[in-house]
């Protein structure tokens, strides 16, 4: 296999029934940390967090270990993208505790946020300027898979998300920024699973996960691919990221 994907869950709460499958002793995160080498911090959606918080978590956590961190919904549900720069340099500024570990932040756009070319290319360009990881842009209107849109992405150099449920169409396929050539080398490729048919219950099944290391498996080395389960309302997340480790293992 030409990359080995970073594997990980939205939040890193474990369930009762995967609890054997992270053992020893220490925080929720210490013990999850051990096991799977990334997660998806969905609290900044919804409300902020000390910056000794974030030390904490990096403190927490193997030096290789990564963070992505999800932008507030102020952003990108109240204002819509129409933020000034220094309330993007003072949320980045807030994050400064992950250090190292935070590599990605995630842009996930309400369904009726339609592309408005300058406020998106102004709001990512000053995300661009405060932050030098990866930025990851989850939108859920039609007009964002257009290739107005994917030009706008390939110029600000974001990544587009690849959703499972994939709404609208077309939204299962990573998109946007995919390196200087365009084959995903020196970029972030970026796999966030909601759970299908249900929504953040639903699991995923054996066939299903395989197909998908099929698909990372073409990416080739130099490729940064991220896989985050966000089915966690009835737990599976845990699980499927777990197994889905078991299967990469197996098969590459």
């Amino acid at each position: 296999m030409s990359v080995t994907p970073r594997i990980g869950t939205a939040g890193w709460s474990i369930p009762r029934d995967a609890a054997g499958s992270f053992p020893g002793q220490g925080s929720q995160l210490n013990r999850y940390a051990r096991v799977l080498g990334c997660t998806e911090i969905n609290t900044t959606f919804s409300r902020t967090h000390r910056e000794s918080t974030f030390g904490r978590w990096a403190e927490e956590t193997p030096s290789d270990f990564r963070f992505s961190a999800k932008l507030p919904k102020a952003m990108t549900h109240e204002a819509r993208l129409k933020v000034s720069r220094a309330d993007v340099n003072a949320f980045i500024e807030s994050l400064a505790g992950l250090g190292e570990r935070l590599a990605v932040l995630l842009v996930q756009l309400p369904p009726s946020l339609d592309l408005e070319t300058r406020t998106a290319r102004t709001f990512f360009r000053a995300l661009r300027a405060a932050f030098n990881g990866a930025v990851m842009c989850e939108p859920r209107h039609p007009s964002w898979f257009t290739e107005a849109a994917q030009r706008l992405l390939r110029e600000e150099q974001v990544g587009r998300v690849a959703a499972d449920p994939a709404r609208p169409v077309g939204a299962d396929v990573p998109g946007g920024w995919l390196g200087e050539a365009g084959d995903g080398r020196g970029a972030t490729v970026y796999y966030r699973w909601h759970g299908s048919p249900r929504m953040y219950w639903s699991a995923y099944d054996d066939e299903w996960l395989l197909a998908r290391t099929s698909e990372m498996a073409r990416w080739p080395a130099g490729t940064d691919v991220w896989c985050i389960f966000d089915n966690t309302a009835s737990g599976a997340a845990a699980d499927d990221a777990l197994r889905l480790q078991a299967l990469l293992r197996r098969t590459f």
